[in-house]
């Protein structure tokens, strides 16, 4: 009797085990079933689920409400569908980012969050987040940012005239140097053409706002809501100058108090709303020290050894403290082509401009003293400082301000056009629950990717 009981629990653990089997088999077949093909590429069940958990964990540190779950694995599949077409481009370009470019940019963003590396380890992990995942989204983030920058910047021309337009029209509204810490909402308009459908796309733009008044997150709204690539970051714009805000939204945020909507802003491409999350001063008056150098550059090289290198240059320098004539010392023996045509000139030079070595002998040089001989990555130097003078640097330090916004200003717009172009060309099938009507999108099918 015992053996019949005990041979018919032995029978009874297999079938256990047995089912228990094909019950983990199935829900790993689950969760790595691919959800998309996009042209050559495949996205599993287990990427979206990893990107999804990185979203959520980084929406819950900032205390933004999620959208419905549906809704953000939409979101969500449509970010990895354009990013797939954007890596695969990458690829066929042999474009890569190397482990140390890795590290020394994982290693920035550690340093700029205030944290060491294993600071910044233990952060995403209480987000929900693998070191090792991180890692990989950062080395994707900087390769479609590289082919971002191939496709998009040669799009991308900024003139003087346009700087000096952009400047007068700053001075003339009284543009100061505050910055503003921005949000962003934007409601795509389908059809620009179309009076009943732009109604319907202004109220829900009106809707939104009027819910945001009445104590909705503007972050929330923006994952759940806004059609800007920015959206599953909760619409953020980051810190921006008064110089750097877009044409947009320029006139209304000086005047937005610090958490509140703007107004409903309407153009072409749909309606915008932007909210102040931030706001801290602007720098003032900018001031440098700048040196008036030059120098003579010995260059060890195939025929000339270091020492030999160092033997020439020791007995320039006591020629010079014998009276010699340092321009014409430069013209006769400086390896520096260009400096030392010149008598061995080097102009105005600004902090930060010149290599390690030459930067400190520089700043410890008297003015009117030869400073050297000494040893930088170019070869042996001596260097004579021949005026130092305090210089405002304010008005070069806006124009390239000036610049450098009018060109993000641009670099955006014509992102977004692009981002729409390789999205409507690529081929791309939803599979499973995914999966809508047509379940294959021929190039110019697709649904517009949001701007």
């Amino acid at each position: 009797m015992k053996a019949t009981i005990r041979q018919g629990l032995q029978i009874l653990l297999m079938l256990l085990a047995v089912v228990l089997s094909f019950s983990v088999q199935a829900e790993r077949k689950l969760l790595d079933q691919v959800v998309a093909i996009v042209d050559d590429d495949v996205i599993l069940q287990t990427e979206l689920e990893a990107r999804i958990n990185t979203i959520v964990g980084r929406l819950s540190a900032q205390g933004t409400g999620l959208p419905p779950r549906r809704l953000l694995e939409e979101r969500v599949l449509e970010q990895l569908i354009t990013e797939s077409v954007q890596l695969q481009m990458a690829d066929k370009a042999g474009m890569r980012i190397s482990d140390n470019e890795l590290n020394e940019t994982l290693a920035n963003i550690a340093r700029s969050n205030g944290m060491s590396l294993s600071e910044f380890e233990g952060q995403l992990a209480a987000e929900g987040v693998s070191y090792r995942q991180a890692r990989e989204q950062i080395r994707q983030e900087m390769i479609t940012g590289r082919v971002q920058q191939r496709q998009v910047g040669s799009r991308v021309r900024v003139t003087d005239r346009e700087v000096e337009n952009y400047l007068q029209a700053l001075e003339s509204g009284g543009g100061n140097d505050a910055e503003y810490r921005l949000a962003y909402i934007f409601i795509e308009l389908d059809n620009p053409a179309d009076d009943a459908t732009v109604d319907a796309t202004r109220e829900k733009a009106e809707e939104l706002r009027a819910a945001i008044l009445s104590g909705r997150d503007f972050r929330e709204v923006a994952v759940a809501e806004s059609d800007a690539s920015n959206a599953l970051e909760g619409g953020d714009m980051g810190w921006r100058s008064e110089s750097q805000l877009p044409s947009l939204v320029a006139p209304v945020v000086p005047a937005l108090d610090v958490g509140e909507p703007s107004e409903i802003l309407e153009n072409n491409s749909g309606f915008h709303m932007v909210m102040v999350m931030n706001k801290r001063g602007g720098a003032q008056k900018q001031v440098i020290q700048q040196n008036r150098v030059r120098h003579i550059l010995i260059r060890p090289s195939e025929a000339v050894t270091d020492a030999e290198a160092e033997t020439a240059i020791r007995k320039l320098a006591q020629q010079l403290q014998d009276g010699a004539d340092f321009a014409v010392l430069a013209r006769q023996h400086s390896d520096d082509p260009v400096s030392g045509s010149d008598g061995g000139n080097l102009g105005w030079v600004n902090p930060g401009q010149m290599v390690p070595a030459f930067e400190q002998a520089m700043q410890e040089a008297g003015v009117g003293e030869f400073k050297g001989p000494f040893r930088s990555q170019f070869g042996w130097h001596i260097l004579q400082v021949e005026e130092r003078r305090e210089k405002d640097i304010s008005v070069d330090v806006k124009e390239a301000e000036a610049r450098q916004a009018i060109y993000r200003r641009k670099f955006e717009t014509e992102l977004q056009n692009w981002l729409r172009e390789i999205r409507d060309e690529a081929f791309v099938e939803l599979k499973g629950e995914y999966a809508t009507e047509t379940t294959e999108e021929e190039p110019g099918d697709s649904q517009e990717a949001a701007e």
